[in-house]
């Protein structure tokens, strides 16, 4: 029998459910259409590499974009954690196809960036619509906030359990939002439904073997993930300091990107190949059965800090997929662990220390290379965190647990 006091979660249940399944299939519909038109733009660079000389312009273009129209939306996902903590207004519905562009631009023409940060803004700005359609109160405004960067991250990956739990988790360092965990949830499955019915592809790892649990095993797997949290670390640091720089020395917002993509079209020229441009996915496959360069995970990590340091858009997540992988990858040589768990370790492990997200990622894990692996992901998720250090990519996030306390209180405080 139901208790009287249950009775009104029946009606909220109804109000999340039919809320984040329009919401879901919307942004789960612009997920899709953000994969299939970075597959058909990378195709096309991969094909005519003459644009990537374009680079410059397709900076410049972008930066005149939100230079001049763009001002509001421009810290990006930091905007929507922003509003999270301290809501000010409806995220501008421009923002989706802002971002949208920019980063079919940075693909199209060589940049090298990701796609998490443009479905999670997408998600965002869609989502929250409905705060305004439904008139909804400023909680439920927070609510429908997370709900989009869990729809947007869920459809993208094909990861719906590490898109609901993402969103929960990257808030606030070291807390969780419950209060928004069933539309979170709900939302990450109805989009992720959504994109996989328009037949978007997502790509598919194998972790063939994974060795007997032992205590030998669970310390080369501490080691090594201690590497990927300083990986983390020296990553969010770079794009950072490429911020700074390009603001520091470029005052016109507009001629960062244009400056930046010079250098980079060069670069590309100079080295003669694209492996360290675009999302790197078949670097990333490959990671998993070919031991790759020492240098990979340094030549992306200065490729795309840069790129997104100088003011072109799209998002971190891939390029940290392709940083984690080679690296683990290219450790095989010294660490006598099967490549593919390496591999795999580092792709998520690197993740998890650069957004601090050390949960959502094992979750992530779990989902990309199966169960058998997850004892292994879930210690390199959060040995990673912990050597990242109270740094990040996302500026706004507040340590709302510090990560330790050796170094005294720092609770309240914004990630570096």
């Amino acid at each position: 029998m139901i208790k009287v006091e249950q009775i009104p979660l029946l009606f909220y249940l109804f109000k999340w459910l039919i809320i984040t399944l329009i919401a879901g299939a919307l942004i789960g519909s612009a997920s899709a259409l953000l994969l299939f038109s970075l597959d058909l733009v990378t195709n096309y660079r991969e094909s005519h590499r003459w644009v990537i000389a374009l680079l410059p312009i397709a900076g410049l273009l972008i930066g005149l974009m939100y230079h001049y129209w763009g001002s509001n939306i421009v810290k990006g996902n930091n905007y929507l954690i922003d509003e999270i903590h301290a809501p000010k207004d409806i995220i501008p519905f421009k923002m989706a196809p802002f971002i949208y562009i920019g980063t079919v631009i940075t693909h199209l023409f060589g940049g090298s960036a990701g796609r998490e940060g443009t479905a999670v803004q997408m998600g965002g700005a869609i989502a929250d619509q409905f705060s305004r359609l439904f008139k909804l109160r400023q909680r439920d405004h927070k609510i429908m906030v997370i709900v989009g960067i869990s729809a947007g991250f869920a459809s993208v990956f094909g990861t719906p359990l590490a898109g609901a739990v993402f969103a929960l988790e990257v808030i606030i360092v070291g807390r969780m939002r419950y209060e928004a965990i069933l539309p979170s949830f709900f939302a990450a499955v109805f989009a992720h439904l959504t994109c996989h019915l328009w037949g978007a592809a997502h790509t598919h790892y194998s972790i063939p073997f994974v060795p007997e649990l032992s205590i030998p095993n669970i310390m080369l797997v501490v080691a090594v993930s201690i590497l990927f949290g300083l990986t983390a670390m020296l990553f969010s640091r770079s794009v950072h300091f490429w911020a700074k720089l390009a603001k520091d020395k470029i005052k016109y917002a507009p001629c960062r990107p244009l400056a930046g993509g010079a250098i980079i079209a060069l670069a590309v020229w100079g080295l003669g190949t694209t492996k360290y441009i675009g999302l790197g996915l078949p670097t990333i496959i490959e990671a998993f059965s070919v031991q790759q360069d020492w240098y990979d995970f340094l030549a992306k990590i200065l490729f795309t800090t840069f790129t997104i340091g100088v003011g072109f858009k799209g998002g971190e997540v891939t390029p940290l997929f392709f940083i984690g992988a080679t690296l683990g990858s290219a450790l095989s040589c010294i660490i006598p662990l099967p490549i593919a768990l390496l591999a795999g370790m580092g792709f998520v492990a690197v993740f998890a220390g650069a957004t601090n997200t050390p949960v959502a990622c094992t979750f992530m894990g779990t989902e990309l290379f199966g169960m058998e692996s997850g004892i292994y992901i879930g210690i390199a998720c959060v040995i990673s965190y912990l050597f990242s250090g109270h740094t990040g990519i996302y500026t706004s996030q507040i340590v709302g647990s510090p990560k330790h306390l050796i170094y005294g209180r720092i609770k309240g405080t914004h990630i570096k």
